[in-house]
C-alpha cells in the first residue's frame, strides 16, 4: 500500500509542478494517470520511485514514512520498484532472455556477478516470464530486432522478475500500433490481478485509460482534480482534467 500526503514540488525560483497532492493506492490496482502535457505526470512518477525529491509532504510505503529517508535506504526500497520508460532500459545487442535475466542482479550470489554465469533455476525461471508476456518464442532474439510493443513486454518480464511490487509505467505504449499498445496494457493489467503488484501507468489516449485502469487519476496544472474506479469519464471530468 501507498499512502501520500500533500506532495507538492516546483522548480526554481517559483514554477510549481505538484500542488498537495494526496492519495491512497492499493495492491492489485492499474491507476491510469491522464493529463495534459505540463500536468506533472513525469515528475509525480519520479518523486514516488524516489529518482527526485520533493519539496513537501509525507510519504508512506508498506506502512513505513520513507519521507525523508536517505540514499542508503532508497536503494533498498528501489528494489521493489521498476521504472518502465517510453523507450525501454534494455540492451539492444542482447537476447530477450538475456535482458530479462539481467533484472536479477541484486537477486544473485556474489560469485556468479563476477563470473557472469546464471544457474538453471533463474534460465527456467526468465523463460517463464517470457512466457507470460507472450514472448517465449522471442527468447533467443536479440533486442535489436524486436518491435516496439515486444521489447516493452521483454521490459515488463524483467520488472517482473526482479520482484517489482509497485511498477511505474511512464507512457509506455506512446508510438506503439493500436494491436501491440493494446497487448502491452493487457499484460500490466494481468500481472495486476495475479500478482497483486501495483501499477501506475500514465497514458494520452483517454480511452485505453478507461478500458484498463482499475482507478483513473486525471491532473491538471499540478493537481489531482479527478480519482475515480475505472469508468467512462463523463463529459465534465474530461473538461477538468482537459
Amino acid at each position: 500500500m501507498i499512502i501520500v500526503r500533500n506532495l507538492s514540488k516546483s522548480f526554481p525560483p517559483d514554477h510549481q509542478i505538484l500542488s498537495r497532492l494526496s492519495f491512497q493506492a492499493d495492491e492489485g490496482e492499474l491507476i491510469a494517470l491522464i493529463g495534459g502535457s505540463g500536468s506533472g505526470k513525469t515528475t509525480l512518477f519520479r518523486c514516488l520511485s524516489l529518482k527526485d525529491k520533493w519539496d513537501e509532504g509525507q510519504y508512506i510505503y508498506d506502512g513505513k514514512d520513507i519521507s525523508g529517508i536517505g540514499g542508503l535506504e532508497q536503494f533498498k526500497y528501489r528494489k521493489d520498484w521498476a521504472f518502465l520508460e517510453e523507450k525501454p532500459n534494455l540492451n539492444p545487442r542482447k537476447s530477450a532472455l538475456k535482458n530479462v535475466l539481467s533484472g536479477l542482479f541484486f537477486h544473485k550470489a556474489w560469485w556468479r556477478i563476477l563470473s557472469g554465469t546464471t544457474s538453471s533455476d533463474d534460465h527456467m525461471t526468465a523463460m517463464d516470464y517470457l512466457d507470460k508476456v507472450g514472448l517465449l518464442e522471442k527468447a533467443h532474439e536479440p533486442i535489436e530486432k524486436l518491435s516496439g510493443g515486444e521489447k516493452q513486454r521483454v521490459a515488463v518480464a524483467k520488472a517482473l522478475i526482479r520482484g517489482a511490487k509497485v511498477i511505474f509505467a511512464d507512457e509506455p505504449v506512446s508510438g506503439l500500433d493500436p494491436e501491440a499498445a493494446m497487448r502491452v496494457l493487457e499484460d500490466l493489467k494481468s500481472i495486476c490481478e495475479k500478482d497483486k503488484v501495483i501499477i501506475f501507468c500514465s497514458l494520452h489516449q483517454v480511452e485505453l485509460a478507461e478500458k484498463f485502469g482499475s482507478r483513473i487519476w486525471g491532473l491538471s496544472g499540478g493537481r489531482l482534480v479527478v480519482d475515480i474506479a475505472g469508468r467512462r469519464l463523463t463529459h465534465r471530468e474530461k473538461e477538468l482534467i482537459f
